[in-house]
């Protein structure tokens, strides 16, 4: 590989469009996606998430960034493919759905058997050495991200590690092109094996999701006993130990990764004792049924949602924790609407998306918010929330 090199990258989501943004600053980059909706916003220079800084490149860097929808010239000229698509947990097969990783990596095989692959997707321990032995090759690697929603790219500037599930030279190449377009410097660099590269992205997760639920079983705790939950936390947490972040209160975990990687992590545990990754599991079910018996008890005709989202600067209510609670407080009869910008349709899981916010809070005996805002200042006394220090 030259200092400049033809990169594509399969998927325009948060991992590959950020990925995309960052490394076209010094190389020829094209995303391949069968979205033609995303296609033509890189096209036309926009970003296809909810990004402040991927907008920010765009109007004022020169990147070398196109994309298409054919296959072909995707992949033709590629000197190397980063493989960010989805891989949503199927609680049938009890593992990810890894085909769109795995398809992506015969097609690019196929048409440029000369590219380094590098899955940047969440995929199970032991999946990056199940297809190098399939496709009988060791230029298949696996290079776990570790992103926020609605910091992409500048999780990528700034990464708090670059992992490389390679100890090859090809994987030290591809480690030099995120070091030369980041902005941090003296980044820690780790070349594992790929099983093992797999394995740290779903222990961090399962970390975070861990760290989540003990805040988050804290407050209920602290809920039940009608304690100063805020004075709890900051006395646990002035133990350098334990520290800050990740203390804040919520409705549970949710969003792309967390939940789906905690399931897939207890999968891997199938046939190892265990009983911490369970009870994670089990913990974050566990709040929503507090938070929505919490709610339930106010006697509410109408509960309005305010926003679907997870958290600040997010486009994404996938997965997010206040869908199930939803789902719980209707089936006791009561009436919900939403208040989330970014739904276009006007129902949502048969609910009423108002468009007016002020006519949401009029129709809302109760509003639940997983974090606060600024939004729901002059209506506190109906907002039920457990955000105690406007993070995320």
């Amino acid at each position: 590989m030259t200092n400049k090199i033809k990169i594509t990258v399969v998927g325009s989501g948060y991992v590959g469009m950020s990925l995309a943004v960052l490394l076209a600053q010094f190389n020829e980059v094209i995303v391949y996606d069968i979205n033609s909706s995303n296609v033509n916003k890189i096209n036309n220079k926009k970003s296809t998430i909810d990004d402040t800084d991927i907008k920010d490149f765009f109007s004022k860097k020169e990147l070398s960034l196109n994309a298409t929808i054919d296959k072909q010239t995707a992949y033709k000229d590629a000197n190397l493919v980063l493989i960010a698509t989805p891989t949503n947990y199927d609680p049938y097969d009890n593992r990810f759905d890894t085909r769109s990783v795995d398809d992506a990596v015969k097609d690019a095989l196929d048409s440029n058997p000369d590219a380094l692959i590098v899955i940047k997707s969440t995929i199970p321990v032991g999946h990056t050495k199940s297809l190098q032995k399939r496709h009988e090759t060791d230029r298949i690697i696996f290079s776990p991200e570790f992103l926020r929603e609605g910091y992409a790219l500048m999780d990528n500037l700034y990464p708090s590690r670059i992992i490389i599930g390679s100890k090859s030279r090809d994987g030290k190449l591809f480690a030099n092109l995120l070091v030369q377009s980041a902005e941090k410097k003296n980044i820690e660099t780790l070349y594992v094996n790929p099983t093992e590269a797999e394995a740290i992205k779903l222990f961090s997760n399962t970390y975070l999701a861990m760290r989540v639920s003990f805040f988050n079983e804290l407050d209920s705790f602290a809920m039940v006993h009608n304690l100063d939950i805020e004075e709890i936390i900051n006395g646990v947490c002035l133990d350098e130990r334990i520290g800050g972040g990740y203390n804040n209160p919520s409705f549970g975990y949710g969003g792309y990764c967390l939940p789906k990687d905690t399931k897939q992590l207890l999968a891997n545990f199938d046939q190892v004792p265990q009983s911490l990754i369970e009870a994670i599991v089990k913990s974050n079910s566990l709040r929503k049924d507090f938070i929505s018996d919490s709610i339930i008890k106010l006697n509410p005709k109408v509960v309005g949602v305010y926003r679907l989202i997870m958290k600040k600067g997010s486009d994404n209510f996938r997965e997010s924790a206040v869908i199930q609670i939803i789902e719980r407080i209707k089936s006791k009869g009561i009436e919900i609407v939403i208040f989330e910008p970014t739904c276009k349709e006007p129902n949502f899981l048969q609910s009423k998306v108002i468009k007016s916010l002020s006519d949401f809070k009029n129709k809302s005996d109760v509003i639940i918010s997983n974090r606060k805002s600024k939004d729901l200042d002059d209506v506190l006394e109906k907002v039920f929330t457990r955000d105690l220090f406007s993070e995320n």
